[in-house]
């Protein structure tokens, strides 16, 4: 059985139990568990017993004088449990990033060099790449003049078909430079996240330092 107080204060409580003679004498019933817990609304309940509605709630245990004793953390769905263990997973990692970056840098300048070193090695890469594209361009465009002396290219009657070895070789530069080209633009996109993860750890590196200077 539950009583739903509006915000009944502990002191507003004592009174309303002494008045009712729960502080009386020891009994079977003022042994009994007692439980506080808030519902969606706000409002404030007391009882011996959860009710099925409340279970989810988070309650606190009371003595025989109405004082919290002890914390009891209510029933979670599947869901709630899983998203309280990814808070806490990423409380954890975030803990072990910021030990990372206060024992690994020695100043923002540190984070900004391996940056730099970083951004020049994707640099590298995108020109090599870039390059490697223009050859394979280069191919195409010869195995495609070849192509066109032979049918279904060529507009000639007495036109051969094509080879197969040609037309393997124009396939296959065809899908390297697609391959190639797609991969040209995820290395695009590995540079701004690049920049995005150095700059939130630059970010996070003053703050822990700023932290730590007003302790």
């Amino acid at each position: 059985m539950s009583v739903p107080l509006p915000r009944f204060t502990l002191m507003a409580l004592l009174a309303a139990l002494a008045a009712g003679g729960a502080l009386a004498a020891p009994s079977s019933a003022t042994h009994s568990t007692m439980y506080r817990w808030v519902d969606d609304q706000g409002v404030v309940h007391f009882g011996d017993q959860i009710p099925p509605q409340y279970a989810g709630k988070d309650r606190e245990v009371l003595n025989a004088q109405g004082v919290p004793v002890r914390h009891v953390d209510g029933q979670k769905s599947p869901e709630q449990a899983a998203a309280e263990a990814r808070d806490r997973e990423a409380v954890i990692k975030q803990k072990q990033h910021d030990t990372f970056l206060v024992t690994t840098y020695t100043s923002v300048k540190d984070i900004e060099a391996l940056r730099d070193a970083r951004l020049e090695q994707l640099k590298t890469q995108r020109a090599a790449a870039q390059q490697y594209i223009e050859s394979l361009r280069a191919r195409l465009g010869t195995l495609q003049s070849r192509a066109v002396t032979y049918s279904p290219y060529s507009a000639g009657a007495g036109a051969r078909r094509l080879p197969d070895d040609l037309a393997e070789d124009l396939l296959h530069t065809l899908n390297e430079m697609h391959t190639q080209t797609g991969a040209l633009a995820s290395q695009a996109e590995e540079e701004a996240k690049l920049r995005v993860q150095f700059q939130a750890d630059i970010d996070r590196y003053r703050e822990l330092h700023t932290l730590h200077s007003t302790d």
